[in-house]
């Protein structure tokens, strides 16, 4: 799944640039769709009308006497995707975008977001908002300091503000003689009141032994174990993120879209467990499954989810020192542990620990992608049947994509289903009222995922069912080529990703193209599609043995169409001619390229060998999986599609195409 669709700043490569982020040289003069100026206002049918909303939250800000309220796009848990009951942005804007911060004061009212969701707004959003088409906690302080008086107080809840973004706040309102002030109380809920959609309350239940790496008992002492071999000695260590929680206990429910988490907190600490939680969600075998009922280090006490705070300011007035991974941990959880009993880490040991799978994790995750591979060449061979009638659209094969395999639990995001111009758009997906019919003529680009009990998987394939030109096949090509030197790259163990990454780059490089979006991200056993610390970015951790990532170099040219190639791979031990600990890639995604866009005579030697050995590994996985489930015309088009490449012969839909580059390799034979 593309960078850009990630819960963060998509690509480093040698500079931290949201390159998505970045306005065309048009956009920012472009006018706004909405025309306020007019008596009345003329707005879109989708504009959402806010008057009330917004009275009443300005009552809320009056009665709390403040100047501002800043109102984030995030949960108390820095979700990538979240539940209906957190889009409290949403709701008092009307903007359903899914970036973007807004602040109230008495007077005004606007929103900052990136130039992916300028047209969005700007149809969703009434004339009571201003959207500020520039995004940063530098912009925002700006505005409020133009808006309010000197001695003003911004209100926000601790909940929803990181760490890093408080102290961006705070640093740049210094000597404002303006204040931050903290609210636990969520000024907007109050506005909401009985409107706002109910906290889920489907049951949490525990994973079966067979989908499990280890016993949560297991993972609780490993957890133990680091805290005790830990320089500054902490107590306790604090979860905050809903896959950590989920990771540690091996439980799942279904509170947050495309993930399987549930609302929680744990303070696991050196001689108990408190797990922070809606305890009228577990079954009686749950609670036993827990050990709830006892007090001994390994059980696991059950507090009600909203008492975290307090419950963490009681155990912080001991002598005791609580270890928080500064990323997830939001700042109403950080103000009240007292700085000389923090211990604080970028990631929470836990977040570090389930990055590396074990092997039954391992063996896992790959079952879940022979399925997933099955489910995707079921759908092209669907796609390769229907597309000629004229009768798909994107909508309506991101529907058929979604049918999935054995032990399928949902998707794991929304299906990017994109044909022709809206491929270019690697944050784009179809709605059942806004899509393009596909066609025998266009680029084609599926990037879809499921959670599995076994494993979460996402892969992307781009294809074309004409006849391409040779600037698509040329820009496919050297995305393969991206794909497949990260992939067979050999690399010293514990090196950054971000070091690897040019790697994927290069080819496209070489001719003067680029794609502005993440090349990789980490992946869950039934966790995290996009899981943290993984991945190419400079804020990533160093790669290890067992760790599994995305790599997903692609190439977007705007108006025309998309390319992206998208593999899961598993990072093991090379062999190499000398002795050394050095680190590769095994690709673990099973689905073959498309044929017809390969340029082979712009591979090399050692990347053709690579992609046919790539290709036997396929036959040997899926081929039997088709086999017994009696496939059989999905297994003669995977025989097809896996046959070996040949240096001489590129391989198009086109016999007179392939005696064309015939004769010219003749003729060059003989020169």
């Amino acid at each position: 799944m593309a960078g850009a669709h990630w819960g963060f700043c998509p690509w480093l490569v040698l500079l931290c640039a949201c390159a998505w982020s970045h306005p065309k040289p048009g956009d920012l003069g472009r006018e706004d769709v909405r025309n306020c100026s007019a008596n009345p206002p003329h707005l879109p049918v989708t504009a959402v009308n806010t008057t009330a909303r917004l009275s009443a939250l300005r009552q809320q800000i009056e009665a709390w006497n403040l100047s501002a309220y800043i109102i984030p796009d995030t949960d108390a848990h820095k979700s990538e995707y979240i539940g209906k009951h957190d889009e409290r942005r949403a709701w008092i804007t009307g903007f359903k975008g899914t970036a973007g911060t807004a602040v109230v004061t008495m007077r005004k009212a606007a929103v900052w977001t990136d130039s992916r969701y300028w047209t969005q707004a700007e149809r969703e959003m009434d004339c009571n908002w201003d959207l500020h088409k520039e995004v940063g906690i530098t912009l925002i302080v700006s505005w409020l300091l133009a808006e309010i008086p000197a001695g003003g107080r911004v209100g926000f809840d601790p909940f929803l503000i990181s760490l890093d973004s408080w102290n961006s706040y705070d640093m740049n309102l210094q000597g404002s003689n303006i204040q931050l002030v903290s609210i636990t109380t969520n000024l907007v809920d109050l506005v909401w009141g009985s409107e706002r959609p109910l906290v889920p309350s489907e049951p949490i239940y525990a994973l079966e032994t067979a989908f499990t790496g280890s016993t949560w008992q297991e993972k609780v002492s490993n957890i133990r174990s680091q805290m005790q071999k830990h320089s500054k000695a902490p107590t306790a260590v604090l979860l905050t993120a809903l896959d950590e929680t989920a990771w540690l206990f091996n439980l799942r429910s279904s509170d947050i879209p495309y993930n399987p988490f549930f609302y929680s907190y744990t303070l696991l600490m050196d001689c108990s467990i408190r797990l922070f939680v809606n305890r009228s969600r577990f079954s009686p075998e749950t609670l036993q499954y827990l050990n709830s009922g006892c007090t001994e280090p390994m059980c696991v006490q059950l507090e009600d989810y909203s008492q975290v705070r307090d419950s963490v300011q009681a155990y912080v007035s001991g002598d005791v020192r609580v270890w928080i991974g500064t990323q997830y941990t939001m700042y109403g959880l950080y103000e009240v542990i007292p700085e000389e009993k923090l211990v604080a880490d970028t990631y929470s040991p836990v977040m570090i620990t389930k990055a590396v799978k074990n092997s039954k994790e391992q063996a896992l995750l790959k079952a879940s992608h022979v399925r997933d591979a099955v489910a995707v060449i079921r759908y092209l061979v669907w796609l390769e049947k229907n597309v000629p009638k004229g009768t798909v659209d994107e909508f309506s094969g991101a529907e058929f994509m979604d049918q999935k395999e054995d032990f399928f639990s949902g998707p794991s995001f929304q299906t990017i289903s994109a044909s022709g111009l809206n491929a270019a758009l690697a944050h784009y997906s179809p709605t059942k009222e806004l899509n393009r019919k596909l066609s025998s003529d266009e680029m084609y680009l599926v990037d879809s995922g499921g959670q599995y009990w076994d494993g979460t998987t996402d892969i992307t394939r781009t294809v074309h069912w004409g006849t391409p030109s040779a600037f698509q096949k040329e820009a496919y090509t050297r995305v393969l080529m991206g794909n497949i030197d990260l992939s067979k790259l050999i690399f010293p163990a514990a090196t950054s990703g971000r070091v690897l990454e040019a790697f994927a780059r290069k080819a496209l490089w070489d001719v003067g193209l680029n794609y502005g979006h993440g090349t990789g991200h980490g992946i869950g056993n039934f966790l995290c599609v996009h899981e943290w610390p993984v991945g190419f970015q400079t804020i990533n951790i160093a790669m290890a043995k067992g760790m599994f990532t995305s790599i997903e170099p692609g190439y977007y040219h705007d108006g025309e169409f998309g390319i992206r190639i998208e593999d899961v791979a598993l990072v093991v031990g090379a062999k190499t001619k000398y002795p050394g600990s050095y680190l590769t890639f095994e690709v673990v995604s099973f689905v073959p390229y498309d044929r017809n866009l390969i340029d082979v005579s712009l591979l090399s030697p050692e990347q053709l060998q690579h992609l046919n050995q790539y290709y036997q590994v396929i036959r040997e996985k899926v081929g039997p999986e088709l086999h017994r489930r009696q496939l059989l015309e999905e297994f003669e088009w995977l025989q097809r599609h896996t046959e070996p490449l040949s240096a001489r012969a590129p391989h198009t839909a086109s016999w007179a195409s392939v005696l064309v580059a015939s004769t010219l390799a003749i003729l060059s034979w003989s020169s």
